[in-house]
Formats: structure tokens, sequence, C-alpha cells
């Protein structure tokens, strides 16, 4: 909004001229989301406990997560608003690819909402059928607003394969259920790492930090020219989303390190995943979300391979899935599995963008 309310004065003020500039649009978009997170932090988490918002252990984890019980979940709340005020602040609010980033992070925030409420009241949470069902039904609206992006309308249904110059494959009306999978995928992938104190919102950072230079490369017709990548006309404006979720979650981390003041939830978790879905679609960099968010895929197929296994042959490939349960079992303390699983998604993160080169 302030785009729309400040830049249009710069030939009155000739220093509101920054404005233009997506990197100075974005840096502030970092600092403002980090802000909002220290600001609001605290009062998050005394609400969270007033509502008796306190996480639930299952009976199966390691035993040293027994004290975590009562620690104040739900709070992707914060990163929710935290994220939203400077994305809609400082981003070009009528671009549709900021509006389905926007709309995916609200819809899928309310579901994790839900699934988390119902869980304070159950212990359950919502049934995965009904989940995925919401799931699927919020990537409608979101689809719509891509499918309105002028920036796609000769890329819109192709997907480009790294590391291969010119290879492109067009999906036809088969896209949309691709890009279903891809949102909902990374949604629930994310949601499955979820278990330890930083484990998720570091490999959140970091892989949006690698699409925060994705999307700016793709809306720069000189560097996208020059990287034999898609030139998509005004998709700088993602760096933006970027940016503020990266302030956002860099806020969050704040009170979720080791020990962790709280927890994101389903709220956070959900939400984060199907926004990450989301850029990797706009940004036409969806295969290789499975590089940037190796982290995420290792995780979701750990429970699909031992879920399988168990049903199949009443044996376990690990002794606890998710994966990074397995590697508390071996007996590696909860801060090393999480510091070893940034390192891991660093390194992903920069063999994704080596493939901007690679070609």
């Amino acid at each position: 909004m302030l785009y729309y309310w400040l830049y249009p004065l710069h030939e009155r003020f000739h220093s509101l001229n920054v404005f233009k500039y997506i990197t100075f649009r974005s840096t502030y978009a970092i600092i403002t989301a980090l802000l909002l997170s220290f600001l609001l932090g605290p009062a998050t988490i005394r609400w969270l406990q007033r509502m008796n918002f306190g996480e639930r252990i299952r009976a199966d984890v390691p035993e040293h997560h027994r004290p975590k019980a009562g620690t104040p979940t739900m709070g992707g709340i914060l990163i929710l608003i935290s994220f939203l005020v400077p994305a809609l602040l400082w981003a070009d609010v009528a671009h549709p690819a900021v509006l389905a980033a926007v709309t995916a992070t609200i819809l899928f925030g309310a579901i994790g909402i839900a699934d988390d409420t119902t869980k304070m009241r159950d212990g359950h949470g919502m049934k995965s059928r009904m989940k995925l069902i919401l799931q699927i039904l919020a990537c409608v609206p979101v689809f719509l607003l891509v499918a309105g992006e002028e920036g796609l309308a000769d890329t819109l249904t192709k997907v480009y394969i790294p590391f291969l110059k010119n290879v492109q494959v067009d999906l036809g009306w088969g896209y949309w259920i691709f890009a279903a999978i891809v949102v909902v995928g990374a949604s629930n992938a994310v949601n499955l790492t979820d278990g330890l104190d930083g484990l998720a919102i570091g490999p959140i950072i970091i892989a949006f930090t690698a699409y925060t230079f994705f999307s700016y490369v793709a809306g720069h017709a000189h560097f996208s020219g020059y990287l034999q990548i898609p030139f998509i006309k005004g998709m700088g404006e993602i760096t933006v989303v970027c940016g503020a979720v990266v302030g956002a979650s860099l806020g969050f981390l704040w009170y979720n390190s080791y020990p962790a003041q709280m927890f994101m939830g389903n709220t956070g978790s959900v939400s984060l995943g199907a926004l990450l879905g989301v850029v990797a679609i706009v940004t036409k960099h969806e295969i290789i979300l499975l590089l940037v968010g190796g982290i995420f895929v290792v995780e979701a197929l750990s429970v699909i391979i031992q879920v399988a296994s168990f049903k199949l042959t009443r044996k376990r490939v690990f002794l606890m899935a998710p994966i990074h349960h397995h590697f508390e079992k071996l007996g590696w303390p909860e801060t090393k599995v999480t510091i070893r699983f940034w390192i891991v998604s660093i390194l992903l993160a920069l063999l994704s963008l080596s493939t901007l080169k690679l070609r």
C-alpha cells in the first residue's frame, strides 16, 4: 500500500523514488516483520497462556519432550500477523501473485487455527480427510488469482526442469492438479517437520531466502535472460513477500529457539508450507522446491515409508517417524538434530541456487 500512497509523489519529493525499487521494499519488509515480531511476541505468549493454548505431548515421543507440555502453541498467529502487515504495506497489493500468496496464507492459516483449536478441545485435532479436503478447496481461489497473472500468460501451465536448458513440459489443465499437489504437499510436509524447537522455522527461513533470489531474477528481464530462466513481468513483487516471511520467521525464531517459549502449531506450519508452495508455482520453480525444501521432503517421506512398511510387513524402517525423532532415538540431543538439519537445509538451498547457472 505504501507503494501506491508514496511512490506517486516521487516527482514532488524525489526521495520517494526509492519505493519503486524491489530491493528497498524487500529490505524494509524484513525489518518491519522483524520489529513486529519483537513487539507482539511477549503479548502473544501471554495471550496464549491465558487462553490455555498449551502443547499436548504425544505418549510415544522421547522422554525429554515431557517438560514441554503446556508450552504455548498456535504461535503461528504471531507469524501470520508479522508477515501479512509488512507484505500488504511494502508489496504491490494489486499484483495477482501477491494476492494469491496473501490469500493462501490466510486460508491455510484458518485451516491451521481450526486444527489447533480442535486439538485443544479433544486432543486429536481435525480429521486427516477433512483437513485434506479443506486444503484442496483453499487452493481454488488461490489458483484463480494465479491464473489472472498476466506475466504468467505464456508459461502458466509449463513446468521447467532444473539443470536442463529450454526443457519444459506443458501439462495443460493437468497443471492445476500438479499445482495442488505442490501446495498441499508443501503444507503438510512443513507441518510434519515442526516437531522440535526451531526445527521447522530454520529451513523455512532458508527456503524463502532462496526463493527471494529466484523471484528477483525471474522478475528482472536482464538477469532472467542471462540465466536462461523464464522472465515473468512483475514477479519481483514476490521478492517483497519472501522478505516479509523471512523477517516474520526470524522474529518467531527468537521465541521458538531452544528452549522454546512458544510453538507455531498447525497455524504456522500449515500456512507457511502452503505459502512456500504458492511462491514456487508463481515463480515457475516448482520442481526445484524438492531441493530447496529437501528437509521437508525427507520428513514427509519418512512418515510415508514408515506407515507403508508397517502396514505391509508389520516392521518399522525408522526407530520413530518423522525422521527427526529417529535421530533423537539414536541419542542425538534435540539441539544437535535441529542445527544439523539447518546445515543440510543451507547446503540444499545453495545447490538449488546453483541451478540458476548450471543450465
